[in-house]
């Protein structure tokens, strides 16, 4: 559960008032700017959005009158706002406190410009309320490319990281991906905090990465753009041998594209999926 309070921990807000409603949950990962509103138009309230108030907001109360602001706050300002922020260090009217006061919404200020605001708080938002799944497995960026290798336990996966890991890719995790639905059309993953930066090669144990290659070869989060699943070679079963089967997984909802590898001594898995990607980037770049 994502609160009031956690968000002013991680983004050191001031709470100016509103204190007892720092325990509300934030359910919506969007914020709105109630300009039309407190000139009068309510229609598009959306009241279980974050507030934010910048220059314009604050300017529009200001030439308000006394009666006419509090009335239109009163509107706007409704106990279901899970809190309220006030951008740039601007001065915070006496209304805002009362109110924020006796309905618990948290009146919060921060330093920070409206639009660099809304930059980091909707990625953040995003991240924490998005759908979420945990898929075993390891992600790496090979060529920019997300790809999250799956396959049985023991089957090599780790093996596979490290192998893309010296010859110059990316980790974002092994064992176990967080997968998280950020939009309609993506999904993006990251190692759970508990295993972050980790690699598990049987025989040698559990390593630290950054340790032995550098902090620069781990990224904090990728875009899952291909599935490679590795299997045991089956003698007799019939593996596509011509590229022309086009196979999908569909994790929270969206479909991404997977191709299967079997897997028998002497191949070079490494490899192929680094001739995967760049054959998927082919196709991209030919459409």
């Amino acid at each position: 559960m994502l609160t009031v309070q956690r968000l002013v921990d991680e983004f050191a807000f001031d709470v100016v008032a509103g204190f007892k409603g720092l325990g509300k949950e934030i359910t919506d990962p969007t914020l709105k700017r109630p300009s039309a509103e407190l000139a009068g138009f309510l229609t598009y309230l959306t009241p279980s959005r974050l507030q934010v108030y910048g220059r314009t907001e604050m300017g529009l109360i200001e030439q308000l009158g006394p009666t006419v602001r509090m009335n239109h706050l009163e509107k706007v300002l409704v106990p279901e706002v899970p809190g309220l922020i006030v951008t740039r260090g601007l001065p915070v009217i006496e209304e805002l406190r009362v109110l924020a006061d006796e309905r618990e919404i948290p009146l919060m200020t921060t330093n920070k410009s409206t639009t660099r605001l809304f930059y980091v708080l909707i990625r953040y938002l995003t991240n924490h309320l998005a759908p979420c799944t945990i898929v075993h497995g390891g992600l790496v960026d090979v060529f920019g490319v997300g790809v999250m290798i799956t396959g049985e336990s023991g089957i090599g996966k780790s093996e596979v990281a490290l192998e893309l890991l010296k010859n110059g890719h990316l980790m974002i995790a092994d064992d176990a991906v967080e997968v998280r639905r950020v939009d309609e059309e993506s999904l993006r993953g990251r190692a759970p905090e508990r295993i972050k930066n980790l690699l598990e090669i049987r025989g040698l144990g559990i390593m630290d990465v950054t340790k032995l290659f550098g902090a620069a070869v781990v990224r904090d989060e990728k875009d899952i753009h291909l599935v490679v699943h590795l299997e045991e070679w089956e003698e007799g079963k019939a593996y596509d041998r011509l590229g022309a089967e086009m196979k999908t997984r569909e994790i929270l909802g969206i479909p991404l594209e997977e191709i299967i590898i079997p897997v028998r001594p002497g191949r070079n898995l490494a490899s192929i999926i680094e001739v995967a990607v760049m054959q998927k980037r082919l196709k991209k770049f030919q459409r």
